[in-house]
């Protein structure tokens, strides 16, 4: 029995001169030969694709399906016939708590630090303008609660632009929001992503933005660095993934630090996050043989 690594249709193949696709073909190249040494079969594919037998597969792994918050009534949908044909790791009901940012209020309630954070629901009966009078913030930064890659991410003072005051309340009709209190520490440390295989810390990287902005991601012109973790940072880490109530084989924390400089969750990514096995190849073997384990433990074929 193969397993299926995730993609989306853009990155089953080359792009001539598109490095970011590449990354992502390297990225699973890596984990397959791990897989393979661990006595696993792989096979790459996009989630979408209609004539997929996915009863052949043991598992499926969730890769780069980094469209699914742009197609989300379509993928969610998928999710929900498919996982009656195969086994999904991470576990659907833990994909599905972590696709709405609304985790980071699980997050807070079972004691983790997230930044100061105001829940926005659906088709809220307060302008962005009243929600912004609740707080005393200078600075904030407004998101969707389900989406990524900085999309619809803003950043403004309490005199907010005419332009985000209208999208927020166009979208708002149909998604909710986060709205959060700027850190300014990402200007000048960035944001690590510490990630997590099977419950413990493999390596790290520092995402920094551009200058003259303050989104971390490549999209925007954010680079990579090599960062290492302090044994503080690789405790939280742990401790963040030890408190989930369903448990995740693999993903990252996203980390920043507040006006105290104390560290919080930016982000925890567990459907679909990049974890940069080309910086610490060893980390997928790490991975390949949980699932190798977790296969083995609960006698998948």
């Amino acid at each position: 029995m193969k397993i299926a690594l995730l993609t989306q249709p853009g990155f089953l193949r080359p792009v001539p001169g598109n490095a970011y696709v590449e990354n992502i073909l390297l990225e699973d190249r890596i984990l397959a030969e791990s897989l393979s040494k661990a006595g696993l079969e792989s096979m790459r594919l996009s989630w979408d694709r209609k004539d997929t037998d996915w009863s052949e597969f043991g598992l499926a792994i969730f890769r780069s399906t980094w469209d699914y918050y742009h197609r989300f009534a379509e993928f969610s949908a998928w999710l929900a016939d498919t996982e009656k044909k195969v086994r999904f790791l991470n576990e659907p009901e833990l994909v599905r708590w972590n696709w709405d940012k609304l985790y980071l209020r699980d997050l807070q309630s079972w004691g983790l630090p997230i930044p100061p954070t105001l829940f926005i629901p659906k088709n809220s009966d307060k302008s962005l303008e009243q929600w912004i009078e609740s707080v005393d913030w200078q600075e904030f930064v407004l998101k969707p609660s389900v989406g990524g890659g900085g999309r619809h991410t803003y950043r403004f003072g309490r005199e907010i632009p005419h332009s985000v005051s209208g999208i927020f309340s166009q979208l708002n009709e149909q998604e909710a929001f986060l709205l959060q209190e700027f850190q300014s520490s990402v200007l000048h440390k960035g944001e690590v992503s510490l990630m997590v295989m099977d419950g413990k810390f493999t390596h790290a990287i520092q995402k920094k933005a551009r200058p003259g902005d303050f989104r971390v991601q490549d999209d925007f012109g954010g680079t990579v660095h090599p960062y290492a973790a302090s044994p503080m940072e690789t405790e939280f880490a742990e401790q963040v993934f030890s408190s989930l109530k369903i448990k995740a084989l693999y993903g990252r924390v996203d980390v920043i630090w507040d006006t105290k400089g104390q560290a919080c969750i930016s982000e925890l990514e567990l459907i679909e996050p990049e974890l940069w096995f080309r910086n610490y190849p060893p980390s997928a073997d790490v991975l390949a043989h949980a699932i190798a384990a977790r296969m083995q433990n609960e006698k998948i074929p």
